[in-house]
């Protein structure tokens, strides 16, 4: 048998007691247990075997989501931002940031680790497909929409 061929089972002979203890064909066609009423046939089909890739593909570490979210909590308290979401996808990972529930994105942080020697892994996208800032440090390409103070002359 190969790894990759469906594994059969047969069903069991039927139980003579199942009927008293109230299993039947109303559970899915098994007995109690998950066992195979008779003249049934249950196909699995076998997984290969060797390490199992991540599903959702590239994520933000802890180290990472920190930085983002204490700049959008600042940012939530002072009343400019409401809502976030976080996409992990196979080639990057992007936590997009509103205004609003129902608008499009104000900005964009997205890290591609294929970009990682070249420009930098880490960018900041504004709404309008602008890249505003690219790096390989987070904390510095995230300068980028940290309020700046201006000098009001009177």
């Amino acid at each position: 048998m190969s790894d990759t061929e469906p594994i059969r089972f047969r069903p069991r002979a039927r139980d003579p007691h199942a009927d008293r203890r109230g299993a039947g064909t109303h559970n899915g066609g098994t007995q109690r247990g998950g066992a195979p009423i008779a003249g049934r046939t249950a196909v699995i089909a076998a997984r290969p075997k060797g390490p199992r890739r991540p599903v959702s593909g590239i994520a933000f570490d802890r180290r990472e989501l920190t930085q983002i979210l204490g700049l959008y909590g600042r940012k939530v308290a002072a009343g400019e931002w409401r809502d976030y979401a976080i996409d992990m996808m196979r080639e990057k990972a992007v936590f997009s940031i509103f205004r609003r529930s129902s608008e499009v994105p104000l900005y964009r942080i997205e890290k591609s680790p294929r970009l990682a020697r070249r420009q930098g892994a880490y960018s900041v996208i504004a709404a309008t497909g602008l890249i505003l800032k690219r790096g390989h440090d987070l904390r510095h390409v995230l300068r980028v929409l940290e309020r700046k103070l201006h000098l009001v002359e009177g």
